[in-house]
């Protein structure tokens, strides 16, 4: 089912190793050598983790952890809080490094990205020399280290980037995909999450040469649209392009508290910051957006949305505000407790609908302001 070789794409995955962690490890010598947390504080509430360095992974810390229960796995381990000014900085220099290449870059998030150099701007040819010498003027220039994966399509480059880590470089060519899928346990499958994962486990599959027994429909009736995909990735078929700007469907930014929130008062002010972020966001990407969202968790984590559309496109903290705090009216929030807030703006119209979000503030959600 291969294609012509002339057609192959080459596509390159490039992933930060531990990236926030690495960052905080080379600005502070102090931290080198141990096990580091990046996220909120173990005291309280404390949020969750962000980046664990390898050290703090050996005791089972990762990503999305809850604080306190990283502290336990880990008692000595050093909790500091993110800099995403830092990050976002790093971030920048690293995407110079990869356009001195490509412009075909199609960033994922502050620390990984697409890059496809079917064409190169220096004439290198080969991909796997490209991702050699990015990973070297990483390593050079900025004092941290990058994974990368290399392939002919998107989906076994994000895979091949995650399988030596931390510095590795795989390369997985046309011939073997098909294998390599074949041989691969389903929770490695990039998109398929832990409940999917078991779902598949229940019904006997546990590799793709499993999955790949069943028929399109099959898999279809079981996972819906998703089945589509699967039956095409598990042969190696992905047919998607780089693209290096991305339509922005919506911008929020929310805010975990380290206590509940029970007065209005609180939760207005709290939505007063939230909103100068969301609204700051909305300007610097040149957005106006109709349908302003309002998310709330409560204490005991039940969540709900509520949302009001306008007439007009807006992106003003005035306004905004001003929405959200009636939204937030509308649930009667007094005598209850709340835990999380946020505000999302989508529905956007005009010509800069088709720039490509900015990643970054999003990682705003998981720590206090």
């Amino acid at each position: 089912m291969e294609m012509p070789a002339k057609n192959h794409r080459k596509i390159i995955h490039i992933d930060m190793d531990a990236f926030y962690a690495s960052v905080e490890q080379r600005d502070n010598p102090e931290l080198r050598g141990i096990p580091l947390v990046v996220g909120g504080s173990p005291e309280g509430r404390g949020g969750v983790v962000a980046t664990a360095s390898y050290e703090a992974r050996k005791f089972g810390i990762r990503s999305a952890m809850p604080c306190k229960q990283a502290l336990q796995l880990c008692p000595h381990a050093v909790f500091v809080r993110p800099r995403f000014a830092a990050y976002k900085e790093v971030s920048q220099k690293i995407r110079e490094i990869f356009s001195r290449y490509t412009d075909l870059i199609e960033p994922l998030s502050l620390d990984e990205a697409y890059l496809d150099v079917t064409e190169d701007k220096l004439n290198v040819s080969s991909a796997i020399e490209i991702a050699k010498q990015i990973k070297q003027a990483i390593k050079d220039e900025l004092q941290l280290t990058a994974s990368a994966g290399i392939s002919i399509n998107k989906f076994v480059a994000k895979i091949a980037s995650d399988m030596n880590k931390p510095d590795g470089l795989t390369f997985i060519g046309p011939s073997a995909i098909e294998g390599f899928m074949e041989k691969l346990a389903v929770e490695k499958f990039h998109g398929v999450g832990k409940v999917t994962a078991e779902k598949m486990k229940k019904m006997g599959l546990f590799t793709g040469a499993d999955i790949k027994l069943l028929l399109q429909e099959q898999l279809v009736v079981h996972f819906g649209k998703a089945g589509n995909f699967y039956y095409r990735i598990v042969r190696g078929i992905d047919e998607r392009e780089v693209q290096p700007h991305r339509e922005t469907k919506s911008l929020a930014a929310e805010d975990t508290f380290a206590y509940d929130l029970t007065t209005t008062e609180e939760m207005e002010a709290k939505l007063d910051k939230i909103a100068e972020i969301v609204c700051g966001r909305l300007q610097r990407s040149q957005l106006n957006g109709r349908t302003v969202t309002l998310k709330i968790k409560y204490s005991d984590f039940r969540q709900i949305t509520r949302n009001r559309s306008l007439a007009a496109p807006v992106n003003d903290l005035e306004t905004i505000c001003s929405i959200a705090k009636q939204l937030l009216a509308a649930t009667n929030p007094e005598d209850k407790k709340i835990r999380l807030l946020g505000i999302s703006i989508s529905n956007f119209s005009g010509p800069e609908t088709r720039q490509r979000e900015e990643k970054w503030p999003d990682q705003l959600k998981l720590f206090p302001l």
